[in-house]
């Protein structure tokens, strides 16, 4: 018998990409080829809901119609000039993400982390041209706690030794404070050389910690009182899907339309991820002309950052989320959602607790950050039809498409619940 029929279709792709794929990841196992809106298929044809949403890339739906039909659009027109010319793309999608975000400026980019690499490159060259930092002292704050990606520069503010570890030396000139400490952040910035705090609204891939209600203007006015720049990573957090426009919108009074009236306006704004709903890399850094202008032609760049595909899917993806009212509808859905988690602590010991905002969120299971109970509970909740996935052991978070209905949380809820007590009724 040959050994395609005795594996299903799922572990023959398993298995092919563990024998040619470098193994910096460990996946779940499901192999999906297929997704619409909140759902995704396997290779075997199985339905599950998504509740990850590629780390809240995908708060549009999978394969938005409106987003597909920009790619298509314009891949049949134009893909990649560079920016060694000029297109008929990049300045339209400029001039609308600088109105949604109310910046002078946008720096157009492809991934997350190249989007912090530039904020990082954008505030030094700021530090230098403006406030007078003397050359090669520039200093960056950073909350311990953080996960801002993974090149060279972003793992020298991370203390996650899995990321961090045997790829030294680091890069100078980082401090890290604690993650929602005011007065630690007010001791680190008596230092002149101090060019800016970079910080994550909530930090997600550390468990969805969500600060105190005041840290983040707090801290944006401390930045203010010190001529220091106030950077907000939204990669994850921005695009609605904490139920405002942006994280650092904070409770603002705006709904289906945002109004720029946040509760914090960052120096630099940092985005990713959704900018895209999903369909390709596009990231963003937005300041005004006194911090972008600081930078000068041939400083910095990329040959796919501002090409005319990724400019107008991104534009067709923040259109979705205005006229689709996805941060009224991911504000709704969090409190419902936090409310039925909140129904399975009161029941079970099995979960400690949980929190989020909007349609981020985790709950923390009742066992060791090294003990397999959190996964185990994933692969439970992959067999009844849900996909999550751990972080940092003992956490699971919960992020799905911001298109779900009211109707699909609950079933959603239903699972979750239904997979958690059953789990731990096995246990006892």
């Amino acid at each position: 018998m040959n050994h395609t029929d005795t594996v299903t279709k799922s572990q023959q792709y398993i298995d092919q990409e563990d024998r040619y794929g470098a193994h910096n990841y460990h996946p779940l196992p499901a192999v999906l080829s297929k997704g619409e809106g909140v759902y995704v298929w396997d290779v075997d044809g199985k339905k599950y809901f998504d509740f990850l949403s590629a780390y809240s890339a995908v708060n549009q739906g999978h394969c938005h119609p409106k987003i597909i039909a920009a790619l298509t659009s314009q891949a049949q027109e134009l893909t990649l000039t560079s920016r060694a010319f000029y297109n008929d793309q990049l300045g339209p999608y400029e001039e609308y993400i600088t109105s949604v975000f109310d910046y002078d400026k946008v720096l157009p980019m492809n991934t997350g982390v190249e989007a912090v690499e530039t904020a990082m490159k954008l505030c030094r060259k700021w530090a230098y041209q403006v406030k007078g930092v003397p050359e090669g002292q520039a200093k960056l704050i950073f909350a311990k706690g953080n996960f801002h990606g993974r090149t060279l520069s972003v793992i020298s503010a991370s203390m996650d030794p899995v990321a961090r570890n045997d790829y030294g030396p680091y890069l100078p000139g980082i401090e890290m404070i604690p993650y929602n400490d005011v007065e630690a952040l007010k001791v680190a910035l008596q230092d002149k050389n101090v060019a800016g705090f970079i910080v994550e609204p909530i930090q997600g891939e550390a468990g969805v910690f969500v600060p105190d209600d005041h840290y983040l203007s707090d801290a944006a006015k401390l930045c203010q009182e010190y001529n220091v720049l106030f950077i907000a990573d939204e990669v994850q957090t921005g695009i609605a899907r904490t139920g405002k426009l942006l994280a650092t919108c904070g409770n603002c009074s705006c709904d289906a339309r945002c109004e720029n009236k946040p509760e914090v306006k960052a120096d630099i704004l940092i985005l990713g991820k959704a900018l895209s709903g999903g369909v390709l890399p596009v990231s963003a850094v937005l300041a005004n002309d006194n911090i972008m202008m600081t930078m000068k032609p041939g400083e910095h760049g990329s040959t796919f950052g501002g090409n005319p595909l990724a400019c107008a899917v991104a534009i067709a993806a923040l259109k979705v989320i205005e006229d689709e009212g996805l941060q009224a509808n991911a504000f709704k859905l969090g409190n419902i959602f936090r409310s039925r988690m909140q129904d399975i602590v009161d029941k079970s010991d099995l979960v400690l607790l949980v929190r989020g905002k909007g349609l981020l969120n985790a709950i923390v299971i009742n066992d060791a950050e090294d003990s397999s109970t959190a996964w185990d509970i994933c692969m439970k909740l992959r067999d009844n039809g849900l996909l999550a996935k751990p972080t940092h052991g003992n956490i699971i978070r919960f992020a799905p498409p911001l298109v779900m209905t009211e109707v699909q949380l609950h079933e959603c809820c239903d699972i979750i619940e239904k997979t958690i007590l059953d789990f731990a009724s096995q246990m006892s």
